[in-house]
């Protein structure tokens, strides 16, 4: 592996192998850098030299990078992100903007903070754009590494666990995360279930045949976790990936599921449901945003994150006003 003389590195080469990396196609990588086919392929043979590694190679139609040149990009599109953001800054005006942020989250935190957020794009933003993805997994850091999501915003317990422990550990976190609100998690049934009225303990719990809202389509959830640590388990019999598909199945059907309490209310079909305390006991369901720190000092994330955070408090503090965000929220915490 060569030593890279930095003071000599034409930086303009980082730029043309981050659009080749992004596009892995030399042609539309020389498109977007409204360069000639000829002066990208000259640009990645410098870079290619000054590194000492081949970075892309053709494979079929395709431009497969190389180990290093996957180990670089992140760092590489990090730095130039941050040098765009420094040199370039624009401040976001709501009024006038038409920037579209992309969203991962769970149907039940749409439920919650979409109204609202369409409420103040409607009044103090009216050509933004907000693009709601499904939130598949339980650590969406890949996502937000690939720029696929602008925020996810839900119940990410061990990636932030990960993310507190590289902290700690003295790692550079590229990550920042906030608490919105916490949940907390009821049993719902069909409101003339067996079991809607009368002891609820725990062997009646398990007993019966379950629904589980699995994002990833994996039939293990926490609750599962819970259960496992008092020796006992549950009956799967159906796995969906919406907390309002779980509702309207279990309202039509015998099986019990776990829902947000909160989300019950905004389903629609509340009436045909009852909830029941969970007869053991499981951990608090914290709902945050994450994102990655690249966005920390763009302004219209930051727009963002105050909204959203405000949309929150509101949605979860019976003294705030729904309507009015803060001019000023409180500043935004960090990961440990």
């Amino acid at each position: 592996m060569n030593s890279v003389n930095f003071r000599t590195l034409d930086l303009n080469l980082l730029r043309v192998f981050d659009e080749v990396m992004s596009e892995r196609s030399l042609t539309r990588a020389a498109h977007k850098l409204s360069l000639t086919q000829p002066a990208v392929s000259n640009a990645l043979r410098r870079l290619r030299e000054a590194l000492g590694d081949e970075l892309i190679k053709r494979s079929g139609q395709e431009m497969a990078p190389t180990p290093r040149a996957l180990a670089l990009w992140p760092s590489v599109r990090d730095a130039l992100n941050q040098l765009q953001t420094v040199l370039t800054p624009t401040q976001f005006v709501p009024a006038t903007a038409n920037t579209t942020f992309v969203l991962a989250m769970a149907d039940a935190t749409a439920a919650e903070l979409m109204p609202g957020l369409i409420e103040v794009m409607d009044r103090d933003a009216p050509g933004v754009s907000i693009r709601v993805v499904p939130l598949t997994t339980r650590d969406p850091r890949r996502l937000l590494e690939a720029e696929a999501a602008d925020m996810a915003l839900g119940f990410f317990p061990a990636a932030l666990a990960d993310l507190t422990a590289r902290a700690q550990a003295g790692e550079a976190v590229a990550f920042t995360h906030q608490r919105l609100y916490s949940g907390e998690y009821v049993c719902v049934l069909r409101r003339d279930h067996p079991l809607a009225s009368g002891p609820f303990t725990l062997d009646h719990y398990c007993a019966a045949r379950h629904l589980l809202v699995s994002f990833s389509g994996r039939p293990y959830g926490f609750i599962d976790e819970a259960l496992a640590l008092l020796g006992r388990e549950r009956r799967i019999v159906v796995t969906v990936n919406q907390f309002f598909t779980a509702g309207k199945v279990v309202a039509n059907s015998n099986l019990l599921t776990v829902l947000p309490r909160h989300f019950v209310k905004v389903t629609g079909i509340s009436d045909e449901l009852v909830l029941r305390e969970l007869p053991f006991a499981v951990p608090t369901v914290n709902v945050d945003a994450l994102w990655h720190h690249r966005a920390k000092h763009v302004s219209s994330h930051q727009w963002l994150r105050s909204t959203i955070s405000a949309l929150a408090q509101a949605a979860f503090s019976p003294d705030a006003d729904p309507k009015t965000p803060d001019e000023n929220p409180a500043p935004l915490r960090p990961a440990p």
